[in-house]
């Protein structure tokens, strides 16, 4: 009896990749910065909390439109040269954000500058996927994610601490010096890529027929649900601390940065696991917060419990990330950058949906709790989303594509498009393996 074969070799990840991580800590720091300076900005603005909650839904509209967008405007456009304009205008954005003299305006802004964020994440998703093999996507994409968690750990409480003693607008300052040296950073570090011609050239119209297959929208729901479901609390984290849990504001950074320290974390088991354990990363990871944002309602008046699920909701809430992102672009391999978009457009449609739906519930009087239920909620959906996904997938001998340049290959394998004529049996061989890591 033959001995099993070994397993392959753990690819090394170029160095290109974090680069792209380290971008995404400006980005991040300021999509989710507004949780931690809310009630300062609020009263300087006056305006209520749910209006001010409506500037993280700004930014996720901006990023929604702007990220299919921006991906279709730029996909015959050298890639570098994209992430670079995109990150310069980025910054741009942060600075009128720092001078805005009222509400609207600040609302305008940070649309504008989602707009860049939108554009340099699903670029920079279809530039990390491409450095690296298949069986190494989720770790790619986990390097990425890492960014945010950063951002939670270190950028968010710093924001929320140059909010409260230097004035909010003060954040958004720093942010802008994040995006300078993300923008160095990407300007010595990122390889130049040439435009594809011939059969190889992006066509945009062969990249929309991704849309026609059912695991891509199934993908696409699962993504903004749980995204959905960590923002309805996230965006209104802070008046739950110090309103319902009784602590101090002074206490909110902290607290923010032990998520972001779950985030880490998660980020970090989620990229380990998940090109193995694809979906079962995905029910662990949301089934567990679903069960955190239940018990988090329970006893949010608990100033412990309130702070010990918000860090386990970084864990849960995250290790789910590199296996969302990997899942997406398995499904819709044959347009890479579409499914970067995809999957940014999808999570900010979650983080649109989330705080929108937790204002209502706290504009009708049912208290702060209110949003961990209605996270809760979202959820369970993205759950009921993935095991119908997961049916599917296992009823289906082979998963057909439905858009390609190259031979026809299995969509939920995560070929790599990028794979030559020489490279024949290693595309086999990746094939075999993200077909059985995703039956697990």
């Amino acid at each position: 009896m033959p001995a099993p074969a070994a397993p392959p070799p753990r690819a090394r990840l170029p160095l290109a990749v974090y680069v792209l991580g380290l971008s995404v800590f400006a980005l991040g720091t300021s999509e989710f910065m507004l949780s931690g300076i809310l009630q300062p900005l609020a009263r300087d603005l006056q305006v209520s909390i749910p209006q001010a909650g409506l500037l993280v839904s700004a930014f996720a509209i901006g990023m929604v439109v702007g990220a299919p967008v921006l991906a279709a405007a730029t996909l015959r456009l050298p890639r570098r040269t994209t992430l670079i304009t995109l990150l310069a205008f980025f910054g741009l954005g942060q600075v009128a954000g720092a001078l805005a003299p009222s509400y609207t305006v600040l609302f305008v802004s940070r649309v504008v500058s989602a707009l860049a964020c939108a554009g340099f994440w699903a670029v920079g998703a279809a530039v990390a996927v491409s450095l690296v093999p298949v069986n190494a996507r989720a770790r790619a994409m986990a390097v990425m994610v890492g960014g945010l968690s950063i951002a939670n750990i270190a950028g968010v409480p710093a924001g929320a601490l140059l909010g409260q003693h230097a004035g909010w607008r003060s954040a958004f300052w720093a942010v802008a010096g994040l995006s300078v040296i993300g923008l160095i950073g990407v300007v010595a570090l990122v390889p130049r890529t040439k435009v594809p011609t011939g059969e190889d050239r992006p066509q945009l119209r062969r990249e929309l027929t991704i849309y026609k297959d059912k695991q891509v929208w199934l993908a696409l729901i699962a993504t903004a649900m749980n995204g959905a479901a960590v923002f309805a609390l996230f965006s209104y984290l802070s008046p739950l601390l110090t309103d319902t849990a009784g602590l101090a504001e002074s206490w909110v950074p902290t607290v923010l940065a032990l998520f972001g320290v779950g985030a880490l974390i998660g980020t970090f088991i989620g990229g380990r696991i998940a090109d193995a354990h694809l979906f079962g990363t995905l029910f662990g990871g949301i089934s567990a917060s679903t069960a955190v944002l239940a018990v988090l309602a329970l006893t949010a008046h608990s100033p412990i419990a309130a702070v010990a699920l918000s860090l386990m909701l970084g864990v849960t809430a995250f290790t789910t990330a590199p296996a969302l992102n990997a899942r997406m672009f398995n499904v819709a391999n044959a347009a890479p950058t579409l499914a970067g978009a995809t999957t940014t457009a999808a999570f900010n449609i979650g983080n649109t949906l989330g705080p929108w739906l937790g204002g209502l519930t706290i504009s009708a009087g049912w208290g702060y709790p209110s949003v961990a239920w209605t996270g809760a909620a979202l959820a369970a959906v993205a759950v009921l989303t993935t095991a119908l996904a997961f049916r599917l997938h296992r009823t289906s001998a082979r998963s057909h594509v439905v858009a390609s340049s190259a031979p026809r290959s299995d969509a939920d394998s995560g070929t790599d498009s990028s794979t030559g004529s020489g490279g024949a049996s290693t595309a086999a061989s990746a094939v075999r393996s993200s077909e059985t890591a995703e039956r697990r």
